[in-house]
């Protein structure tokens, strides 16, 4: 049992509209069906070009389309340009497609839901990067196209309704980087399907480089400073899912129950933790923008590292609600007159079991040297303000826990 722990507000509104979610063996089989019920006609597949050219993970989605693929665009990477979502729309537009299929990781949905945004204006490609080298988002219109998300990692991207972006110089559309992103609840897929059997597909780096980025959704929205008791119970469900089947995976047991557990908890982690009021990502989320920012680490990567400094770093903070009884239920946590401690090494054996790096020079990111810039950045974040209550950071703080993770 979850142990009672109020919501953060009380009393609480939760709005939230969520895609419609298919799950199991083989749902992709129904994707034309529920192109249908969405009332559209023909899909553009959005994915990289791995994925696009690997036959286990692309045709079973083309043949889910069947006669309503109107093609597909494979040349989304890691850094989500904007570019890459310029040319989507060209092929959407060429294809006369009216819905897309974001196939793989999270690059591919948020090019997807870029792709969708500026399919539903008018903007010339100069307008757009105009727009985005001056704001770093794009205004969604009203009835952006249609996305059924179909993932292939467990980045936990999917029932969001936003998205990272970027532009590059070297594209010819900016003068200089430009990071930023879009949300809006019109972004969130109008379905989502889960085959376990497309993420058996998943190369072990990529799955496993994925994993503590899903994971680690879970454990921010139990301590978030906007925590409800329904995301407690679908985090603390979630939670425990992964637990035991990332700890699975990393023994070696590649089965189809353990893959169909591993997406069980990513459904459930993120279930209600991206709405209109806003999100329940926070500190460690933060910590994954500033440490891979202008450098190469994988975000997933980055968390994998610092989770268990950052919360060694809550649980030691006097007056910080970082609800570690409610972790503690939801990972199994046994000893409870060292709670935080022993969440902190379950954290650390999740981690472990997927073989995951552990410290930070072990990892394309930063050196100390950059070390206070990031802390800045860090602080800076927008997620900073869903920290749990009683957290006042200092950037010599952060550094610290950099340091600890170097």
């Amino acid at each position: 049992m979850i142990p009672h722990s109020r919501s953060r507000e009380s009393p609480f509104r939760f709005e939230y509209d969520p895609a419609t979610i298919g799950f199991g063996p083989g749902c992709v089989d129904d994707l034309a069906a529920e192109l249908e019920r969405l009332g559209r006609e023909r899909a553009l597949v959005v994915c990289g070009s791995t994925v696009g050219s690997t036959p286990a993970v692309i045709d079973p989605v083309t043949a889910g389309l069947g006669d309503r693929l109107a093609g597909v665009f494979d040349e989304t990477t890691p850094e989500k340009r904007l570019e890459t979502a310029l040319d989507g729309r060209d092929r959407l537009e060429d294809g006369n497609a009216d819905a897309l299929v974001s196939l793989g990781g999270g690059s591919s949905i948020d090019v997807a839901k870029a792709i969708s945004t500026l399919a539903a204006s008018d903007r010339t490609r100069e307008e757009a990067a105009a727009e985005f080298a001056e704001t770093g988002t794009l205004a969604v219109p009203d009835d952006p196209v249609p996305i059924v998300a179909v993932p292939t990692t467990l980045a936990g991207a999917d029932l969001s309704q936003g998205a990272g972006l970027a532009a590059s110089p070297a594209s010819g559309l900016v003068d200089e980087g430009v990071g930023g992103g879009l949300s809006d609840p019109e972004l969130m897929p109008a379905a989502a399907y889960y085959d376990p059997e497309l993420l058996a597909t998943t190369p072990e780096s990529v799955l496993t480089g994925s994993a503590m980025n899903g994971f680690d959704k879970g454990l921010e929205t139990i301590y978030a400073a906007n925590a409800t008791p329904i995301t407690d119970a679908t985090a603390a469900r979630g939670l425990a899912a992964l637990e035991s089947n990332l700890r699975a995976y990393g023994r070696g047991e590649r089965d189809l129950e353990t893959y169909e557990g591993l997406l069980e908890g990513i459904v459930l982690v993120q279930y209600g933790i991206s709405r209109p009021g806003g999100t329940t990502l926070s500190i460690v989320h933060a910590f994954g923008h500033g440490l891979t920012r202008g450098y190469e680490v994988q975000q997933g990567v980055a968390h994998a590292v610092v989770v268990p400094h950052v919360l060694e770093y809550l649980f030691e903070r006097d007056g910080v609600d970082a609800r570690v009884d409610v972790l503690a239920d939801a990972l199994g946590v046994e000893d409870a007159s060292r709670t935080g401690d022993a969440v902190v090494e379950t954290v650390t054996e999740v981690r472990d079991a997927l073989g995951l790096p552990s410290r930070l020079r072990d990892v394309d990111g930063p050196e100390p040297d950059a070390f206070e810039d990031v802390a800045e950045a860090i602080l800076a974040d927008g997620f900073m303000a869903n920290a749990p209550p009683g957290l006042e950071p200092s950037v010599a703080e952060i550094e610290g826990v950099l340091e600890a993770a170097w």
